[in-house]
């Protein structure tokens, strides 16, 4: 036999991916290597580095599209290298944005008589709202300055339930946010105390169709109604923006009576995440206008550097053109009864988890109802007085079978509240939830064994007698009924 030739360690054709020498190397950290590799092994060691983590599909903590089919994946491959906003070298993708922003603004009732209905593509459901809320701010500053009027406090009002990107709207475009507490008599956003909150320096209010901490949705009917009265009593005309990131792809299917789109006065766009239950890979947004008139001009940009005169709305520039095919494809394949039906399974196997939590001896769900495909729960009072864990102990015991479910405090005002929380996406089976089930029970089975408390449940005994918390399980279970 013979000797071995340790050149092949170096990386060829030859050299097994497992052999060579950089299998033997750390992963770079602060320098780029100096010699290439082959791409089995460049491939290898990236494959590597994901190996530990939970599988998508078994990530209930996320709201993000885990699943495409093999159709859906294959087109969306293949566009991988084409830049959206290359219009001139790409113009059927342009197109074909239009008719996603058409099918969307009528899924949402769009009364815009236009061929073309208003709206933009966005990165995500956050570039989106970011969108919605310029457009609102900007609406206001150009009516104040024709008036004489200062445009030096603007404000917006929302539920205290806000996903982060109203955290960063408000901060990076300095405009106040007016946050409405949710209380436990007060899940969702009330409209007489938004209202409270608003003057003439109001932009718009954003009730939100899926709330993030929650997954309820807040009465867009009722605003727009409280609204009109209001409007009509000051002299206003504060807006409403619908931040939809979950709900727009949820209402439209499975509860279409439901008033909280552009059939209401007040209601002049609205923002949704394609990428959440418009059941497309990350990442993907759209916002949409009622009417061209409500998106300022000065939100359009143009350029001629690119092979012709473009037109962009957006924060961003360059952006994927794959995820509008994969929009696309979804509404070609699916078509309205195929997204219907997948939306109602999902909500079905929601409502099955809600049900089985509700029947476990440490939990309580926060809500009798379940709105959208995700809900939360958290433990009794009563039984959380005796225990030595905590749902962040039990968070950290189901990743250990692979899954991700998020414990969290809910928002100021409830802080003291530690929750968990689901998500149902396409691709989440009732097989799957059954197992979710039993590894919930096996998980609270050991710990009722345990003989002392876990850091977690000592931690938060601590944190309650700095506070002073006091649990009212009673008075919680009658506001969630309400």
């Amino acid at each position: 036999m013979k000797e071995c030739n340790c050149d092949l360690r170096d990386g060829d054709a030859k050299t097994a991916v497992f052999g060579s020498n950089e299998m033997l190397q750390p992963a770079p950290v602060d320098t780029i290597p100096m010699e290439p590799t082959t791409p089995q092994i460049a491939y290898q060691m990236v494959k590597d580095e994901t190996f530990a983590q939970t599988q998508p599909r078994l990530n209930l903590a996320t709201f993000v599209t885990t699943y495409m089919d093999d159709y859906a994946t294959k087109l969306m491959n293949e566009a991988i290298s084409i830049n959206y906003i290359d219009e001139t070298e790409y113009p059927r993708i342009a197109v074909m944005n239009a008719k996603c922003i058409n099918i969307m603004a009528n899924l949402w009732n769009s009364p815009e008589q236009a061929k073309w209905k208003t709206g933009a593509l966005a990165i995500g459901s956050s570039e989106a709202c970011m969108l919605g809320g310029v457009a609102a701010w900007l609406r206001w500053k150009d009516k104040r300055k024709a008036q004489g009027k200062p445009t030096d406090k603007p404000n917006f009002v929302i539920s205290s339930g806000f996903q982060v990107v109203w955290e960063k709207f408000a901060q990076l475009w300095q405009i106040e946010m007016r946050q409405v507490p949710l209380t436990l008599d007060k899940t969702t956003l009330d409209p007489e105390e938004a209202l409270k909150m608003c003057d003439e320096n109001t932009i718009c209010i954003v009730p939100i169709q899926g709330v993030t901490w929650t997954g309820l949705n807040d009465d867009v009917e009722a605003l727009d109604k409280a609204l009109d009265a209001y409007n009509a009593k000051t002299g206003y005309d504060i807006p409403i923006h619908v931040d939809a990131a979950t709900g727009g792809f949820i209402l439209p299917f499975l509860n279409p009576d439901t008033k909280w789109d552009f059939r209401l006065k007040w209601v002049l766009s609205i923002s949704t995440s394609g990428h959440k239950f418009g059941l497309v890979y990350p990442g993907l947004g759209w916002v949409v206008w009622k009417d061209k008139k409500y998106l300022p001009d000065a939100m359009s940009f143009s350029v001629n550097y690119l092979g012709a005169n473009i037109t962009q709305v957006g924060l961003n520039f360059s952006r994927p053109a794959a995820q509008i095919l994969g929009q696309y494809y979804q509404f070609i394949r699916l078509g309205f009864q195929g997204y219907k039906a997948i939306q109602y399974n999902s909500m079905e196997i929601t409502k099955y988890i809600h049900s089985e939590i509700a029947k476990m001896a440490p939990f309580v769900n926060y809500s009798d109802d379940v709105v959208n495909p995700l809900f939360i729960w958290y433990m009794k009072p009563e039984y959380a007085k005796n225990a030595k864990w905590t749902l962040y102990d039990l968070q950290a015991k189901l990743q250990q079978s692979g899954w991700m479910v998020p414990a969290y405090t809910l928002p100021e005002n409830i802080q003291n509240y530690v929750v968990m929380r689901v998500v149902v996406r396409q691709g989440f089976s009732r097989d799957m939830a059954d197992m979710l089930l039993n590894d919930i029970k096996n998980a609270i089975c050991e710990f009722e064994k345990l003989e002392y408390p876990t850091p977690t449940r000592i931690a938060q005994d601590k944190n309650i007698a700095v506070k002073g918390t006091v649990f009212t399980h009673n008075a919680h279970s009658n506001a969630a009924k309400k």
